[in-house]
């Protein structure tokens, strides 16, 4: 029984290692073209204490939680500190630079050490993948100071 489950267990492994966008085309949704992410605060160059609360901004698409597939919908994920975009053919990471709000959330309460970061919104859909095109808010920079 034990070796069945290994098998069974290495078969899945072996499938999800399969990925790519030819069988994952049906998993992607698409963005109107116009459609936009945005930070509504804090803003480009703004000094913040350590917790500050960052506003999301989406206009020509809806917010929708995580699992929920309707059209034109999805939800924020905050990349803070990163230098590159992360892959926009898979799923988002789950890791102290990309922050998911599949509840739907439009604000964050968040606590950064102090120094330069920097932050940026991209909207997943209901898996958690980033539209075609993407939904991509312009980076900004903020100065945290120990206030």
């Amino acid at each position: 029984m034990i070796r069945m489950s290994r098998i069974s267990f290495l078969f899945f492994i072996v499938m999800a290692m399969s990925w790519n966008a030819a069988s994952a085309e049906g998993y992607f949704s698409k963005s109107p073209p116009d459609a936009k992410a945005y930070i509504i605060s804090p803003e480009d160059g703004q000094i913040v204490g350590k917790t500050f609360t960052v506003r999301f901004g989406l206009s020509k698409m809806g917010v929708a939680p995580a699992g929920v597939k309707l059209p034109n919908t999805g939800h924020h994920h905050l990349l803070i500190n990163l230098e590159n975009l992360p892959d926009m053919e898979k799923p988002l990471a789950f890791n102290g630079n990309v922050k998911h709000f599949g509840g739907g959330q439009t604000e964050t309460e968040i606590t950064l050490s102090p120094g330069k970061h920097t932050l940026q919104l991209l909207l997943g859909n209901y898996l958690h993948i980033p539209h075609k095109p993407p939904v991509l808010s312009e980076k900004i920079t903020i100065i945290v100071k120990d206030k």
